[in-house]
């Protein structure tokens, strides 16, 4: 049952890449949540982040010897914070935008959702995204995508792990751990969905491309290992990809003839693209 006295905690892994730490925690601290309800789980960071995480205490964060994956650091996030009714699972390479967690949690309980996420703009901020989300927020407040989220960012109500458990902590699933969450949370009949009354910035896996950039790896996770343990076969698939694109073909237009903008949008060469 959703209530209005709400805890919440922000989990945040990280795995090098200080500097987009830094301003997304910046940014989360601009828009009113407080140190203490920042969670960082550093996975075996060889940059400056454990320097970095000594001299900031106020943050509740915890260290992996090995990098055990970023399912698994949403797990130790989760855990850490026991008493918060929600918990938002956040990439650090993301800005958050006006009263970005607490308009996120009121349009959850106003829309009758336990996972939602917020509008999502991507790519290089080369747009002025602390000037533009002002403006962007008051034409996007209201509308909402059902039964879709980000795996970028999103707030998870406790009674969603009590019913489908915790994100999968199986490292062959890799970058699909928040696509395996979002299958049992579908088949559980929860209800969750992306809303316009909070935005971010992301800029764009910038940890996975730099981990990709080292060893190689076109995917850090076995594709075919997580579509076998969702039962995803080729023609549930294809059925889903024909159905999701009707859905985001109405949900553009309907979006676009409202308010100029959609609830994702991706930043190329200078210009929007909607999707």
């Amino acid at each position: 049952m959703l209530h209005n006295s709400r805890h919440h905690a922000v989990v945040i892994p990280v795995f090098n890449q200080l500097y987009y730490t830094t301003l997304c925690v910046e940014s989360l601290l601009v828009q009113n949540v407080k140190p203490e309800e920042i969670v960082i789980i550093d996975n075996a960071s060889s940059d400056e982040t454990p320097f970095w995480l000594a001299q900031h205490p106020v943050f509740k964060h915890l260290r992996n010897n090995v990098n055990l994956g970023c399912g698994c650091a949403w797990v130790q996030g989760v855990v850490l914070s026991p008493d918060a009714e929600w918990v938002v699972l956040l990439n650090n390479d993301v800005l958050a935008g006006p009263d970005a967690i607490g308009a996120l949690l009121d349009a959850a309980e106003r829309e009758k959702l336990l996972v939602v996420s917020p509008a999502l703009l991507e790519g290089a901020d080369d747009y002025g995204f602390d000037e533009f989300a002002v403006g962007y927020k008051q034409k996007m407040s209201g509308m909402i995508r059902r039964g879709r989220f980000h795996g970028v960012c999103f707030a998870v109500h406790r009674s969603v792990f009590e019913k489908v458990g915790f994100p999968d902590s199986d490292r062959r699933l890799g970058g699909y751990e928040d696509a395996e969450f979002l299958f049992r949370c579908r088949r559980a009949g929860i209800p969750f969905g992306i809303v316009g009354d909070s935005v971010f910035h992301h800029f764009g896996s910038i940890t996975q491309k730099a981990i990709a950039a080292k060893t190689g790896q076109k995917s850090l996770g076995d594709r075919k290992y997580f579509r076998d343990r969702v039962g995803s076969t080729w023609l549930a698939r294809k059925k889903e990809k024909i159905l999701f694109w009707l859905e985001c073909r109405k949900w553009i237009e309907n979006e676009r003839a409202k308010s100029g903008f959609t609830l994702h949008m991706v930043r190329r060469n200078g210009a929007w693209e909607m999707h």
